[in-house]
């Protein structure tokens, strides 16, 4: 027989769930076909005997607050990856993580298949200086497994005081055995943007992720850059590889960088606040010049919409692998007692329209990373004119060593092809598109 207190427990659940269905039934649903704003009577009366069962039945006693939580989580986890509970410790580290500096590995991930999924090592961070890749699967976290944790319950753990050690136990494709990689955690301080000359008048510029300041930190470089080219750039790489995105507004200011006009990005869902629309402003701040874009499986989120935005808008040519399909908006909805709701909202659309969600954005251009060997070279160099003694100086304003005396790279052009195969190509594609535009002008 049902204990009293157990009795006016579940009255008490039932009337607050019975509540809560009113209430958005009410609201909400005020609209809709009263069918399906009907409360789910037997689904409800299913949940009261299961919690009635756990609380009389299960081995030990188990507390009224924690077993509502995991019906809670038990919810969102039959939603999507990205929906989540969040109790008032997670949604303060949250709110903690979003300032830019904590202690920990530098990696974004994801869940799959109850594992730990690498979505991108962030740039300058102990996970990337450790090998750690894109795509990885973490299995164990020291000796501990991570099938059965939560997503939450392993950045826990990988999060902690910086000069302490963990063990990641990673599965990686082409691979035949798991490797364990040990990283030290430090603070992470998360520098977004990143630039160099790569020739004179060709530009690079790097997007590890995307802040709010992310835009004025692109207008900062870009604007450097140019001093550097007697005020211009004839061509611009933009990578976007292994960016697991960030701040939704970073990524629409740093598309309007680029446009003049139209559409940049716009998200739906089932309410009017998910339903928005950014478009572009006047000015493009290299002019017109041509622009390459590169992504990997690892550019995820902000980052795709920035490819999406520049490659409907035929602004830019996309170099790499597919990206990784994270299309989805989340919301952070606080409730009572200091916990929030972590809920999908709404999906993005590129300007033509495309979902991202579990499709990505597919380059313009297939290019998967190459790590190349160089032959080994002759002893005997060929002789060239500029080795004969008292040779003619050309006239053209160039050193001994062949470069220009403004604008010097910063970039050896064959060391970029050894250590970066996939930039290399890009910059090629860049100088072509550039003596075409030339031409056509």
């Amino acid at each position: 027989m049902m204990k009293p207190r157990l009795h006016s427990t579940l009255l008490l659940i039932t009337g607050l769930m019975t509540g809560v269905f009113v209430s958005i039934g009410h609201g909400v649903f005020a609209e809709r076909d009263a069918a399906r704003a009907t409360l789910p009577v037997e689904e409800l009366r299913t949940f009261s005997d299961v919690f009635g069962r756990i609380k009389n039945d299960y081995v030990v006693d188990v507390d009224d607050k924690e077993l509502i939580e995991n019906a809670i989580r038990g919810m969102l986890s039959g939603l999507d990856p990205h929906s989540a509970y969040l109790d008032s410790e997670q949604f303060t580290e949250l709110q903690v993580g979003t300032t830019g500096q904590f202690g920990g590995l530098g990696i974004e991930v994801g869940m799959e298949n109850g594992f730990v999924k690498v979505i991108a090592p962030i740039d300058d961070t102990p996970a990337q200086r450790a090998g750690v890749k894109a795509g990885d699967l973490v299995i164990r976290l020291d000796d501990t497994p991570v099938k059965g944790m939560t997503l939450g319950d392993a950045v826990k753990i990988m999060r902690g005081k910086p000069g302490t050690d963990i063990i990641l136990t990673i599965v990686r494709e082409g691979l035949d055995a798991p490797i364990k990689v040990s990283i030290t955690r430090d603070i992470i301080k998360v520098k977004s943007v990143k630039s160099r000359i790569l020739e004179p008048g060709y530009g690079y510029l790097r997007i590890s992720q995307f802040q709010s300041k992310t835009a004025d930190s692109l207008v900062d470089a870009i604007n450097k850059m140019k001093k550097k080219n007697d005020g211009r750039l004839d061509g611009l790489v933009l990578d976007l590889r292994n960016n697991p995105g960030g701040v939704l507004n970073g990524a629409v200011a740093v598309s309007d960088a680029f446009l003049t006009k139209g559409m940049i990005v716009y998200t739906e869902g089932r309410i009017a606040d998910s339903s928005l629309r950014f478009n572009a402003t006047p000015d493009d701040i290299i002019d017109g010049a041509p622009l390459v874009v590169l992504v990997n499986q690892g550019s995820a989120s902000a980052s795709e919409i920035v490819a999406g935005a520049l490659q409907d808008h035929k602004r830019a040519i996309i170099i790499g692998a597919k990206t990784f399909g994270k299309g989805s908006v989340q919301t952070i909805l606080p409730l009572s007692s200091d916990s929030a709701l972590k809920l999908t909202t709404a999906r993005y659309y590129t300007p033509s329209g495309r979902s991202i969600q579990a499709e990505g954005i597919t380059p313009d251009i297939e290019l998967e990373p190459l790590e190349l060997s160089a032959k080994e070279k002759s002893d005997i160099t060929p002789l060239k004119e500029s080795d004969l003694s008292r040779h003619l100086d050309n006239g053209n304003g160039k050193d001994e060593d062949g470069d220009e005396e403004n604008g010097k790279q910063d970039v050896d052009t064959e060391q970029l092809l050894k250590e970066d195969y996939m930039l290399y190509e890009a910059l090629n594609l860049l100088k072509g598109l550039a003596i075409l535009q030339a031409r056509i002008q």
